[in-house]
C-alpha cells in the first residue's frame, strides 16, 4: 500500500511524495524545489530514500542535488538520460522494476515531451506517475519527440486498466478541458467535467489525479484513433500520427 502526499509549487507544478506504508521506505517523484519537500517530510516524521525523476526538465529535477545531500538518497532515472539527471545513481530502462519497500512499480518509456521521458507504474495499487507525457484532458508539448513517437507513449499508457490512477505533475486541466470544450462544444460530459473542475479550482483543491477510464472518454489525445471523435471535430480520417499531430498544432495555438 501506498501513502501519497501531494505537493503543489510553482505556479501549476505538483511534487509527490510516495511511502510505502509496510516498510516506511519514501520517494520524491520530480522535485522542482527541496524547501516544501524538506517541509513536508519534517511534517510528516520521514526520511527521504529515493527521488524518482520522469524526465530532466528543471522543473522536475531542480531539487536533486540539495535534497541528495541532506537525506544521501539514492535517484532514480532513465538510463538514456544520465547526462541530464542529476545525481542519477539508479539507472532504469523500459520494462524494468522498481521496489519501494514492499511496493513495486514498472518503468514505461513514454519519450515525445522529452526523450527519455518515463513513467512509475504501480500496478497493484493501479496509479502511475506520468510527469509531463499525460496530463488531465491533455498532454505534453513536443520539445525533443515527433508526433509518431508521442502517439506510441500515449498508446503505452492508454493501455492500462481504466481504474488507473493519473498522478500528472501540473495543473493544466481547466485550460485543457477548454479546448477540448472547443472541439466538442456540444459534449455534454466535458461541460460537466468543467464545472466540476471550476468548483475544485475555486476551492483551491487539485483536480489531479484523474483515472484512466476517463481521460480514454474525455481526452482529446488519447482519442485520435476514434472515428466518431475524429469526424466530429472536422477532420479528415487519416493516420494516428498524422491525427494526432493536428489536434497537437490545435492546442500549441489556442
Amino acid at each position: 500500500m501506498l501513502e501519497i502526499f501531494q505537493i503543489p509549487v510553482l505556479n501549476d507544478n505538483y511534487i509527490y511524495l510516495i511511502t510505502d506504508a509496510k516498510s516506511g521506505k519514501t520517494a520524491c517523484v520530480d522535485p522542482a524545489l527541496h524547501d516544501p519537500v524538506i517541509e513536508k517530510l519534517e511534517e510528516l516524521d520521514k526520511k527521504l530514500d529515493f527521488i524518482l525523476n520522469t524526465h530532466h526538465h528543471n522543473d522536475h529535477v531542480g531539487a536533486n542535488l540539495q535534497l541528495q545531500k541532506r537525506y544521501k538518497c539514492e535517484i532514480v532515472g532513465n538510463e538514456k538520460d544520465k547526462a541530464r539527471i542529476p545525481g542519477i545513481s539508479i539507472f532504469v530502462n523500459e520494462g524494468d522494476t522498481f521496489k519501494l519497500g514492499d511496493s513495486e512499480c514498472r518503468v514505461i518509456e513514454v519519450s515525445g515531451h522529452t526523450l527519455g521521458h518515463i513513467c512509475y507504474y504501480f500496478s497493484k495499487e493501479s496509479l502511475i506517475f506520468c510527469g509531463d507525457t499525460l496530463f488531465s484532458l491533455g498532454c505534453g508539448r513536443l520539445f525533443e519527440g515527433t508526433p509518431d513517437v508521442m502517439v506510441e507513449s500515449l498508446l503505452k499508457i492508454r493501455s492500462l486498466p481504466n481504474n488507473t490512477k493519473v498522478y500528472c505533475a501540473h495543473e493544466y486541466t481547466l485550460n485543457n478541458a477548454n479546448f477540448a470544450l472547443s472541439l466538442e462544444p456540444k459534449n455534454n460530459k466535458l461541460k460537466k467535467k468543467i464545472e466540476q473542475i471550476k468548483t475544485r479550482r475555486s476551492k483551491g483543491l487539485s483536480t489531479i489525479p484523474s483515472t484512466l477510464g476517463e481521460e480514454k472518454i474525455l481526452n482529446p489525445f488519447l482519442r485520435f484513433d476514434n472515428d466518431a471523435f475524429i469526424k466530429s471535430v472536422g477532420l479528415k480520417k487519416k493516420s494516428n500520427v498524422e491525427n494526432f499531430k493536428v489536434i497537437r498544432e490545435m492546442k500549441d495555438n489556442f
